[in-house]
This record gives C-alpha cells, sequence and structure tokens, in this order.
C-alpha cells in the first residue's frame, strides 16, 4: 500500500507544474505522516527530486516541439534564416557602395 501511494504521490501531483519547493514540502509531508525513517525519507526526497527533473525536462521538450509545430505553421523565418538574409543584404549593399 504504501509504494502504491508512493508511485501516486511521484506521478500525480504534477512534477512539472510546481515548484522544486513545493515537491519537497509535499515530500516531507508525505515522509512525516508516514512515519518513514531518516534514510527513507532521505531516499524518497532524492527520488521526487529526480523525478521532478525529469519532468521538468520532459515538459520542457515538449512546449519547445508544440512552440516549433507553431512556429512551421505559421511559416516564419527562422533566426539563421533571418540572419542568412542580412548578410546577403550586407554583401549586396558594399558591392553597391564599391560600384558608385
Amino acid at each position: 500500500m504504501f509504494e502504491y501511494l508512493k508511485k501516486g504521490l511521484l506521478t500525480g501531483i504534477g512534477l512539472a507544474l510546481r515548484s522544486k519547493n513545493e515537491i519537497e514540502d509535499l515530500a516531507k509531508e508525505f515522509a512525516e505522516k508516514s512515519k518513514m525513517s531518516q534514510s527513507e525519507t532521505k531516499d524518497f526526497l532524492t527520488e521526487c527530486q529526480l523525478k521532478y527533473e525529469e519532468a521538468k525536462t520532459g515538459f520542457d521538450k515538449k512546449i519547445e516541439k508544440t512552440i516549433e509545430k507553431i512556429l512551421l505553421k505559421l511559416d516564419l523565418p527562422s533566426k539563421s534564416d533571418i540572419n542568412a538574409l542580412n548578410e546577403r543584404i550586407d554583401t549586396l549593399t558594399k558591392k553597391l557602395s564599391e560600384k558608385a
């Protein structure tokens, strides 16, 4: 039963949407209420922090992919496209200045 509750806490609280401090506070509160030993509490907090980082990274990647899809649909130029155009403009401006 304890493992079931522990897994539910780790996966069900929306780790990626909460702050790291909120997660640590929730984990500490859970550890106190479940009467974990000091080493179990330390391991549990470490696991919570690890899961938080994994969830946050996954969430960030999903957001990046979504934004990339939106930008592709909008057919907006990328930063590298704009930089390439600026370089071409600079080159053409230089050539025109030399001819004048």
